[in-house]
């Protein structure tokens, strides 16, 4: 698995902050079709039961996608229908204001006295700069950024040439959605916590990002078709295989973007359980796959899971 790989498909929601984000339009409330299978797939949701009613609706979800990749699987409708609140990466409303945008420039910006340019090899420069070119973008312009600022900002272009953005993601359909009706929502992260993911990165891990973002452009089209197939039809293993084919080769970026956040938020999961709350909880899909997703943690707390098409008790 490349790097980028990785960090783009657990993390792309940061672009939402990075890049701009719109608010998006907001669905009415659906009528009983909305509850059956098109038959383009029965989604990434996972039903889980704790022991004194609680359910959590685990809900993958894609960061950016396209317009036509609505509507969603009917199984996202009967989450948000049977859920009390919802719970996302970030707070709802986290990722709107200019302070934030501030904030990433200042983390993603290297001083006065360095630059990019700097601090890549002669080769990623130049890479930097082809890609710039093909992009209609002055390469000056981008030479104060470091290189994960880099990289999430191609790979944000790269998909918005494909029409998918952040504003489309499922985790802000919802959240526009919830804040229409009156919907509680919570997040189990901040936006400060999400940026330094990428801040944090040594030089090294960073010029790989950006390394191995620029080698990918050219498969990002099949790439992106792929995810989406296997998202659509709760394929866990394809999506384990895009993941984690070559993990062995990051462990700490592994823990980083993935194994440890999903230790952080499996504790508050199991509580709401515990509580008997209903909700629908919405992150990237990556948090479901292997041994430590988030999957595998609340079955080994002793809860019953079950993929949303085996579920006929709501």
């Amino acid at each position: 698995m490349p790097i980028v790989r990785l960090v783009s498909a657990l993390a792309l929601i940061v672009c939402a902050v990075a890049c701009g984000r719109e608010v998006g339009k907001t669905a009415g409330k659906p009528d009983a079709a909305a509850f059956v299978s098109d038959g383009a797939g029965n989604g990434s949701v996972w039903v889980v039961d704790g022991p004194k009613g609680g359910r959590l609706f685990l809900c993958g979800t894609i960061h950016i996608l396209r317009e036509k990749d609505y509507p969603l699987a009917p199984a996202y409708e009967a989450a948000y229908m049977y859920s009390d609140k919802i719970v996302l990466e970030l707070p709802p409303g986290a990722a709107s204001g200019s302070e934030l945008t501030s904030r990433m420039s200042q983390l993603g910006m290297y001083s006065a006295d360095s630059s990019l340019e700097k601090n890549v090899s002669p080769e990623t420069w130049t890479a930097v700069k082809q890609w710039c070119s093909k992009r209609g973008v002055d390469a000056s312009s981008m030479n104060r950024y470091r290189p994960w600022f880099m990289a999430l900002l191609i790979t944000s272009m790269e998909y918005a040439a494909l029409g998918a953005k952040p504003d489309k993601g499922v985790d802000t359909h919802f959240e526009e959605r919830a804040k229409k009706d009156g919907k509680p929502g919570i997040g189990l992260e901040t936006v400060e916590f999400q940026i330094q993911l990428f801040a944090s990165l040594s030089d090294k891990q960073q010029n790989e990002l950006l390394d191995q973002t620029l080698a990918e452009i050219s498969s990002v089209a099949v790439e992106f078709e792929k995810l989406l197939k296997a998202w659509k039809h709760g394929d866990l293993k394809t999506l384990q295989g895009m993941l984690f084919s070559e993990a062995e080769k990051y462990p700490e970026l592994m823990n980083l973007f993935l194994t440890a956040r999903n230790l952080a938020w499996v504790d508050p999961l199991d509580q709401m359980l515990k509580n008997g709350e209903k909700v629908m909880v919405l992150v990237g899909t990556g948090h479901f796959t292997s041994d430590t997703g988030l999957i595998e943690l609340l079955r080994k707390r002793g809860h019953r899971v079950r993929h949303y098409s085996e579920v006929t008790d709501f």
